[in-house]
C-alpha cells in the first residue's frame, strides 16, 4: 500500500522501559526527601537516648515538682517532640506516595521501603515485557502473525514491507503489549491487489476485544476505547503515544481519501484500546 506513514513518537519509554523522564526526576526527589527524614528521624532517636558513663554512682531519685509533672518541663505544656513529628512526617510522605503509585502506576518508592507491604490493588493486569508475535480480533475475523517494525528513514514509524501485508507490525522502539503505556501496532489497510491485514480495522467499536498472542506464551486481552480518523498531517501525538497511565495498544492503519503520491491516504485510523485481562 503505497503512502503508508505514521509519525513516530518522540524519544521516550522503550519496551522495558515505562517511566518518562520526568517521571523519573520526581521520583529521584521524592525518595531523596525520605531519605534524608528517614536520617533526621534516626539521628533525633539516638540523641534522645541516654548513655551515662557506666562507671559513674547511680544518682539519687528526685522528686518531680508538682508544676513539672502538671505542665512538662520549664512549665512549658509538654507535647510528642521533634523526633515524633519527623517520623509523623515521613509515614504521610510514604502514604502519600502509595497514593500516587495507586493512581498513576509510577514506582516512587525503592522496594527496601515498601518491603512487606502488600501492593496496592490495580483495576487492570501489568505484564513483564515481551515482544508480540501475533494478533487476533474476531469481530472482524482477523487472526495475523505481528513481526518487529522500527523507524522509517524519513522517522516514521517504518510500515511492514509490501510482501507481509498479512502481518501486523509492533514498533519496538514502544512498550510492549502488556506494560505501561501504548503499544503501538500497525498494518497496512490493503494493496495493489486487494485488502490487506487491517482492511476492516474502521468497524471495531468500544467494547470489542482485541487479543495479542506474546513471544512468552501469555495472551494481553484489549477492550476498544474508541476508535478515531486523523489527517496524516496532524496525527494528535501526545493522545496517541503519550497516555502512561496503564497497559494500553494502539493499532493504526491509513483511511480516508485517495490523494495518491507519497500520501497515498490522506487519514490514519486510529483504534484505542485498553488492557483488561491478561491470560
Amino acid at each position: 500500500m503505497a503512502g503508508f506513514r505514521v509519525p513516530a513518537p518522540e524519544p521516550g519509554p522503550g519496551p522495558r522501559r515505562t517511566t518518562t523522564r520526568r517521571s523519573q526526576r520526581v521520583r529521584r526527589r521524592v525518595v531523596a526527601a525520605a531519605g534524608r527524614l528517614v536520617r533526621v528521624a534516626a539521628q533525633m532517636g539516638s540523641a534522645s537516648v541516654a548513655t551515662p558513663d557506666p562507671a559513674a554512682a547511680p544518682l539519687p531519685p528526685r522528686r518531680p515538682r508538682a508544676w513539672a509533672v502538671a505542665t512538662g518541663h520549664h512549665g512549658r505544656r509538654s507535647g510528642p517532640g521533634l523526633p515524633v513529628l519527623v517520623i509523623g512526617s515521613l509515614m504521610l510522605l510514604i502514604i502519600a506516595m502509595l497514593g500516587v503509585e495507586r493512581l498513576t502506576g509510577l514506582s516512587l518508592l525503592p522496594d527496601r521501603f515498601i518491603a512487606g507491604l502488600a501492593q496496592p490493588p490495580k483495576k487492570f493486569p501489568l505484564l513483564a515485557a515481551s515482544e508480540p508475535v501475533g494478533i487476533e480480533i474476531n469481530k472482524i475475523d482477523l487472526a495475523a502473525p505481528v513481526h518487529n517494525v522500527g523507524i522509517a528513514p524519513d522517522g516514521s514509524i517504518a510500515a511492514p514491507p509490501a510482501e507481509r501485508a498479512q502481518e501486523a507490525g509492533w514498533y519496538d522502539q514502544g512498550p510492549t503489549p502488556g506494560q505501561y503505556g501504548p503499544a503501538v501496532i500497525v498494518g497496512h489497510v490493503d494493496t495493489t491487489t486487494g485488502p490487506a491485514v487491517f482492511h476492516q480495522l474502521p468497524q471495531l467499536r468500544a467494547g470489542d476485544r482485541v487479543e495479542v498472542a506474546r513471544s512468552d506464551g501469555s495472551v494481553a486481552v484489549f477492550e476498544v476505547d474508541r476508535v478515531d480518523r486523523f489527517d496524516k498531517e496532524q496525527l494528535p501525538t501526545d493522545d496517541v503515544f503519550g497516555d502512561f497511565s496503564r497497559p494500553q495498544l494502539r493499532l493504526i492503519t491509513c483511511g480516508g481519501r485517495w490523494v495518491g503520491g507519497e500520501t497515498g491516504y490522506a487519514d490514519n485510523v486510529v483504534v484505542f484500546a485498553s488492557l483488561v485481562e491478561a491470560r
